[in-house]
């Protein structure tokens, strides 16, 4: 299937007859235009992806359930610029960059995003020091958060340091805590969601839960405040690494995320907040959702290192206001 607008395609998911066959076979075989040779050069430069796994190995064996996103360059695309953005940089050293990247930036240039990106910004900061395995556009960008997802994220500034970081990805060694600000309270209070997580089979831009195909999604979650059963701040630590993991797991028990325009709203009507309050929240810019630290293993110390990130200013003046009504 495409995206006709921004040139993405999407394989099926990988069935069980089909598990283990090289990826860039699988994806010429779906996709009749393009060939193999074709697969394997977008597959070099970092142009497909297994949710929010960049595959950069042509040799990669397919895994059941996958569905591969090809996202292809526009024929006139040029190389990013590098441009002067500000960075809240938490850490660096010769092989990797962790920064704090802000709600609204786009972490790398697409279709109809040329410039303002994280990337921009990275390549201005480092000068030409990044992996040059994302191709490109993608240069040292191992793993991605949503354009209004704020929060840590690591890049890689050499080849090996990539390559070892994606490898990571790749075993969920990585460790990932999130916290979102949820309509509603889950139920249990604390617990696992698991479901299997897809491609929406009526809208190709959203992930949804199925029961049969898709990739296995975990996300073990912790209420932290309640908001006058209206409201709830949630802690989510997550298992795998899915596209929109968090945002369809919440909205799968009924939590669905403010200020998320995407995935389906509750009943605005029905929250019990006073009048301005209800307004404030119904009506927040962004989907309140902020990815607080992030463990991994340094590519070359082999060190375990640990960042985190306080809640930027938007979501603490959402939290200020919804305190007033905490249980």
């Amino acid at each position: 299937m495409t995206d006709k607008n921004n040139e993405i395609f999407y394989t099926s998911p990988v069935p069980d007859n089909l598990v283990k066959t090289r990826i860039d076979k699988f994806i010429a075989d779906e996709i009749s235009e393009f060939s193999r040779s074709q697969v394997q050069r977008l597959i070099e430069n970092g142009y497909v992806f297994a949710d929010d796994e960049c595959i950069l190995d042509k040799n990669f064996k397919t895994r059941l359930g996958d569905i591969y996103q090809i996202t292809l360059p526009e024929p006139t695309e040029a190389k990013p610029q590098a441009e002067n953005i500000p960075l809240d940089i938490l850490y660096e050293d010769d092989d990797i960059v962790v920064v704090n990247k802000p709600a609204g930036m786009t972490v790398h240039p697409a279709a109809g995003v040329s410039h303002g990106t994280l990337v921009n910004a990275l390549l201005y900061h480092c000068r030409g020091s990044l992996s040059g395995i994302g191709g490109v556009i993608r240069p040292g960008i191992v793993h991605r958060i949503d354009k209004n997802t704020s929060g840590v994220l690591v890049v890689a500034k050499n080849d090996i340091a990539h390559r070892n970081l994606a490898e990571q990805f790749f075993f969920h060694t990585i460790e990932r805590t999130y916290y979102a600000v949820c309509y509603n309270v889950p139920k249990p209070l604390a617990g696992i969601i698991e479901g299997n997580i897809s491609r929406s089979p009526y809208d190709r831009k959203k992930m949804a839960l199925v029961l049969n195909g898709g990739k296995s999604a975990i996300t073990h979650y912790e209420t932290i405040e309640i908001y006058k059963n209206a409201a709830s701040l949630v802690k989510c630590q997550l298992e795998t690494g899915r596209t929109h993991q968090i945002r369809v797991h919440l909205s799968s028990i009924g939590c669905h995320l403010i200020g998320d325009d995407v995935y389906v709203k509750p009943k605005k009507s029905s929250i019990p907040l006073n009048e301005p309050l209800k307004s404030y929240v119904n009506n927040f810019l962004r989907h309140a959702l902020h990815a607080y630290s992030l463990g991994f293993e340094h590519p070359r110390t082999k060190e375990r290192l640990n960042f985190s990130a306080d809640f930027p200013d938007d979501m603490k003046e959402l939290l200020e206001k919804l305190r007033l009504y905490k249980l």
